[in-house]
């Protein structure tokens, strides 16, 4: 089995940080109760459960009431554009429902589900630097639109969308506003009154926290009918015992993030300039996917043609060097990436595309390896492809 000594598919998932999971551990073993018990043990999970809704509400700028703990950034998609839709169907109210072409599959197939209820769905079509303008998502709006969900940043080519104005033009006509924040999350500021959003999803693993976790911010008044039945978990909004040991990893995971943002941005954007730099400078017929500039600070996104994106990532793995080719959830699928179709590419060049992603703990050192990685992989890989055409 290869061992991967270069990790730079963080957008995927990123490891536990040492400090999250200190902070964890208890609440595997001494600490182990229920929140839902009565009894000593069961008040003091509840109590640590309360404090860490109040902890990642102070982070979100929101009541603590107004978060609702999930099992990841899936379940709080689905939640959000199936609650609100189905409110809507129960009261009798409009029907049709906005998004982009280019969302995580968590906000597309629900939309899609949606449709066989009688929901219209519009998917806006980003520019080709992979950025939604707001006159489009305005141009889609109907009467009867009830929903708009827009993500914060892509999580196939990082770039980051103008939530803010987009939130602004449908709430001014009050519409729910919905943003899957999962990749943005420990990176971009996520302030829902700065952001204006109704509703927004993230997800702890993909900023050092761990699997298996996450929330919905659901602002007061917002219209949803809650789609888990069972105990009274969350005050009657999701049933279920909560994952208290991951909330607790989450919240800690995001006070960290947001402590350190600064020094880890500057980080992991030097390193990200200098692999797009390299990659452009020394290897021919290579294309950025994404706005240069209007992306994480830890996204690349290249189309090397003439190279089979997936050949390419498996020679990456033989060297120890892990990487993708867009979002983890889609890995094994033979479709091409529909981000980079939705943004002009064609197949064959989504499917000569490859997804690197940095972390916190990468080192210059590793970048330059992975740029003379890439480059002899790619010139032997084209040499092949020549041979074979011949």
């Amino acid at each position: 089995m290869n061992r991967t000594e270069i990790y730079l598919d963080h957008a995927a998932t990123t490891p536990v940080d040492p400090r999250v999971l200190e902070a964890m551990l208890p609440f595997f073993t001494e600490r182990f109760g229920n929140p839902s018990s009565i009894y000593a043990a069961g008040r003091e999970a509840r109590a640590a459960l309360d404090q860490a809704r109040a902890r990642i509400a102070r982070l979100l700028n929101c009541q603590a009431r107004e978060i609702v703990f999930t099992s990841g950034g899936t379940e709080s998609d689905n939640l959000a554009v199936k609650g609100v839709a189905f409110w809507h169907l129960v009261n009798g109210r409009g029907r049709h429902i906005v998004t982009t072409a280019f969302e995580h599959h968590a906000v597309l197939h629900s939309a899609e589900y949606l449709e066989r209820f009688g929901f219209h769905v519009t998917d806006v079509a980003p520019d080709a630097d992979g950025i939604v303008q707001p006159e489009a998502i305005e141009a889609a709006l109907r009467p009867d639109t009830i929903l708009v969900s827009v993500m914060y940043a892509n999580n196939e080519i990082g770039t980051i969308q103008p939530i803010r104005e987009i939130a602004h033009l449908c709430r001014e006509r009050g519409i729910t506003v919905h943003t899957d924040a999962v990749q943005a999350a420990g990176t971009l500021p996520l302030d829902v009154e700065e952001l204006g959003v109704d509703l927004l999803s993230i997800s702890a693993h993909k900023f050092y926290g761990p699997k298996g976790v996450g929330l919905l911010y659901v602002r007061s008044g917002t219209p949803i009918l809650w789609q888990q039945h069972g105990g009274a978990q969350e005050s009657n909004r999701r049933a279920g015992t909560e994952n208290v040991p991951g909330i607790v990893g989450m919240a800690r995971a995001l006070e960290l993030a947001y402590e350190e943002l600064d020094e880890r941005n500057a980080h992991v954007q030097a390193l990200r300039d200098r692999l797009i730099d390299g990659i452009l400078q020394r290897i021919p017929d290579s294309r950025l996917n994404g706005h240069r500039h209007q992306r994480l600070p830890n996204n690349v996104n290249v189309t090397f043609a003439g190279v089979d994106g997936e050949t390419l990532l498996l020679n990456l793995d033989l060297h120890g060097i892990a990487a993708s080719s867009g979002s983890a959830c889609t890995t094994g699928s033979t479709e091409p990436s529909h981000v980079l179709l939705a943004i002009g590419a064609t197949p064959e060049q989504a499917r000569s595309s490859v997804r690197l992603t940095l972390g916190k703990d990468n080192t210059a050192r590793e970048i330059e390896r992975t740029l003379d990685v890439l480059e002899e992989t790619v010139a032997r890989l084209r040499k092949l492809a020549g041979a074979r055409s011949r």
